[in-house]
């Protein structure tokens, strides 16, 4: 029962993207119907500028946003794990959660309000784009980080970094020759997640970017309107074997420890 549970969910999950793969190598122009198996869309792919430049930027914006989230969630989750009680404390890890349970359209407006003020008061952002998109990001991100790092924080025994400061070792030391790489699986984590979510945002996007910073699922988005192309599945084919072979070398690393 247990293995047929496991296999039904794993068809739920993957039966949708395995579909999209193979309708990427249809001849036909309709998304979702199968004409013939061709590579015409990888080719129509290669010859997309829009499409590969959205694709470009949205991994540019991700992996910015990822690292300005790491760093920033580091630090909120390191304040909240090990600075005990300190006036307004519950207040500041009610707005470093926030982000994680408020609907995007409010984090989005309220964002795009933050930047329209700012301009208004200092000129900077002189327009939204691709700065502005990455710190909206960063922002979401960095509350997913902070939890991250202080569930970690939480789990390790203190001794640790006690004993090393007993042999004299400065906070510094401590903190980057012990406490940096026990937590370092829980940043790598939040680096990813930070990652993924950028990569997939619409709503934020959509809110602080302008013209000539249009990130890949805001462009997919609007060519919903206008009619799918399979180039669409076609990058999504190619983006799979990217992750896919990342993960297999990965694999192979562990392995050949």
């Amino acid at each position: 029962m247990r293995r047929f549970a496991l296999i039904l969910g794993l068809v739920f999950l993957w039966a949708p993207i395995a579909l999209m793969a193979a309708y990427a190598f249809s001849g036909s122009r309709v998304p979702f119907q199968w004409g013939g198996f061709s590579l015409r869309w990888f080719v129509a792919l290669a010859a997309n500028e829009r499409l590969l430049e959205a694709a470009w930027l949205s991994l540019r914006i991700g992996a910015a946003a990822a690292t300005l989230a790491t760093l920033l969630g580091l630090a909120l989750g390191w304040v909240l794990a090990r600075h005990g009680r300190f006036a307004g404390r519950s207040i500041f890890g009610v707005l470093t959660g926030a982000p994680l349970v408020l609907p995007e359209v409010v984090v989005g407006l309220a964002l795009l309000l933050l930047f329209v003020g700012l301009q208004a008061m200092t000129g900077w952002p002189t327009q939204r784009g691709a700065v502005t998109v990455w710190l909206a990001h960063a922002s979401l991100g960095m509350a997913y980080v902070a939890v991250l790092v202080q569930a970690r924080l939480a789990g390790l025994d203190p001794a640790l970094e006690e004993a090393a400061a007993d042999l004299g070792a400065r906070p510094f030391v401590v903190f980057t020759t012990i406490t940096l790489p026990l937590i370092a699986p829980s940043l790598a984590a939040g680096w990813l997640l930070a990652f993924t979510l950028s990569l997939d945002d619409v709503v934020l996007a959509s809110f602080v970017s302008g013209p000539g910073a249009t990130t890949l699922p805001v462009y997919l988005f609007s060519q919903l309107r206008l009619g799918m192309t399979p180039e669409a599945n076609a990058l999504a084919v190619v983006m799979l074997a990217l992750a896919g072979g990342l993960g297999l070398l990965v694999w192979a690393l562990r392995l050949s420890r």
